[in-house]
C-alpha cells in the first residue's frame, strides 16, 4: 500500500514498546485481513502491561475495523482484570467512537457450574417464580398505562384513532372468521361423535345434545376462540410492535411527542375486546352446527329433535357465561402480546423469542382465567 508520494505503508499490525515510559505505539492495519498480526501485537501489549499502567498510542494506525477494536478492548479487559491499567492516546475521532462501541458490548460471563440435579431444579424453579412475579407486576403496570390512555382518549374523542381501530377489527374479527368457524365446526363434531359412542352403552345417546350444548356455550366456544386469537392476532401484535421497536419507530413516536400506548396499543386492545365476543358467539354456533350434524349422522336424530332438545337443555345465561369471559380473555391476550412486543430488542432472534413467549403466555393465562371463571360461576350457581 502506497501514499500519494509513493511511500510504502506497513500492512501488518505492529506494537512498538518503549520500556522506559510504558508507552506502546501501534501502527499498520488493525483489520480483519491482518488478524494474525493483530493478535500477536495484542499479546505483546498484554505482556508489556504485567500489572502496571500502559499508554497505547493509536496515532499511527492506518486503519481500524471492528475486529481490531474488539481485540484492543478485549486486551484492555484482560489487563484490568489482572490489576493493570490501559489508556488510549492519539486516537482519531472515528477510532475512538468504534472503541467506545466495542466497550459497550461486554462478553457474557460464563454460566456457573451446576452443583447437582436437585440444586439445578431448585435454582430453575426459583428463577421461574421470580420471572413470573416480575411478569405479573409488569402486566399490572402496563394495564394501568393502558387504562390511563383510554381515559385520555375518552376525555378527548378527537384523538381516537378510528381508522386504526376499524383496521384492527377487520384483521382480528372479520379475517379470523373462516378459520375459527372451520375449527369450531370440526371440534363440535368430534365432541359429539365421542359423546354418542360413550352414551350409546347406556342407551342415552340423546343426552349428547345436553353435553355439547352446555360444554360449547359455557366453556369450549370461548376457550377455542381465545386460543386461536392468541396464536393468530396476539402473535401478529407482538411481531408488528417488535418490528417497530427494531426499526426505532416507537422511539420516533416519542421524539415527536406522541404516546405509543395511545397510538399503537389502545386501538389493538379495543379491537380485541370488541371482536373476541363476536368470534366466540360465531364459534359456538359453528360448533353446535358441527355437533348437530354429527348427532344426525351417528345418533339418528332429526333436525327438529336436536333443536327442541337443545332448546330445553340450554338457556340464555349459558350463553352469557361464555360471552362474559370473552372481553377479559381479550384483555389478557392484548396486554401480553403488546408487552412482549415492546420488549423486543434489535435482532431477529429476539423477535422470534418474544413472539413465541407471547403465544405461550397468552394461551396459559387464557386457560387459567377460564378455570377461575369456572370456579366463580360454580360458587354463585350461575
Amino acid at each position: 500500500m502506497r501514499t500519494e508520494d509513493g511511500t510504502m505503508l506497513s500492512e501488518a499490525a505492529t506494537a512498538t514498546l518503549d520500556p522506559g515510559s510504558g508507552r506502546v505505539a501501534l501502527a499498520g492495519r488493525w483489520t480483519a485481513d491482518q488478524a494474525p498480526s493483530v493478535e500477536a501485537a495484542a499479546a505483546r501489549i498484554a505482556a508489556e502491561a504485567a500489572g502496571r499502567p500502559v499508554l497505547v498510542d493509536l496515532g499511527r494506525i492506518e486503519r481500524l475495523d471492528t475486529l481490531g477494536a474488539w481485540v484492543l478492548e478485549r486486551t484492555r479487559g484482560e489487563i484490568e482484570a489482572a490489576g493493570g491499567r490501559l489508556a488510549y492516546a492519539g486516537a482519531a475521532p472515528e477510532h475512538r467512537i468504534l472503541l467506545g462501541e466495542m466497550g459497550l458490548r461486554q462478553p457474557e460471563a460464563p454460566a456457573a457450574p451446576r452443583r447437582g440435579r436437585l440444586y439445578g431444579f431448585l435454582d430453575d424453579l426459583g428463577r421461574y417464580v421470580v420471572a413470573a412475579k416480575t411478569d405479573f407486576v409488569t402486566g399490572l403496570a402496563f394495564l394501568g398505562e393502558v387504562v390511563v390512555a383510554c381515559m385520555r382518549v375518552a376525555a378527548r374523542p378527537s384523538t381516537f384513532r378510528g381508522t386504526a381501530f376499524v383496521n384492527q377489527i377487520e384483521q382480528v374479527a372479520f379475517r379470523g372468521v373462516p378459520i375459527i368457524v372451520l375449527i369450531s365446526f370440526l371440534v363440535g363434531g368430534i365432541v359429539a361423535q365421542q359423546g354418542i359412542f360413550q352414551l350409546q352403552r347406556f342407551g342415552a345417546q340423546t343426552f349428547v345434545v345436553n353435553l355439547i350444548g352446555l360444554l360449547i356455550l359455557r366453556e369450549l366456544g370461548v376457550l377455542l376462540t381465545s386460543i386461536m386469537v392468541a396464536g393468530r392476532s396476539g402473535s401478529a401484535f407482538t411481531a408488528e410492535i417488535g418490528s417497530m421497536r427494531m426499526r426505532e419507530e416507537v422511539d420516533a413516536l416519542r421524539v415527536m411527542g406522541l404516546d405509543p400506548i395511545e397510538i399503537l396499543i389502545v386501538p389493538r386492545i379495543l379491537a380485541l375486546v370488541v371482536g373476541l365476543p363476536m368470534l366466540a358467539l360465531i364459534a359456538s354456533l359453528a360448533a353446535l352446527a358441527g355437533g348437530g350434524l354429527t348427532a344426525m349422522l351417528y345418533g339418528g336424530m332429526t333436525v327438529e329433535g336436536f333443536l327442541s332438545r337443545l332448546q330445553a337443555a340450554i338457556s340464555l345465561h349459558h350463553v352469557a357465561v361464555g360471552l362474559i369471559k370473552a372481553p377479559f380473555m381479550a384483555l389478557i391476550i392484548g396486554i401480553i402480546a403488546t408487552i412482549e412486543g415492546f420488549e423486543v430488542e434489535g435482532s431477529a432472534e429476539s423477535l422470534g423469542r418474544h413472539v413465541t413467549a407471547s403465544v405461550v403466555k397468552s394461551i396459559f393465562m387464557v386457560i387459567v382465567l377460564d378455570g377461575l371463571f369456572a370456579v366463580f360461576f360454580a360458587a354463585i350457581d350461575f
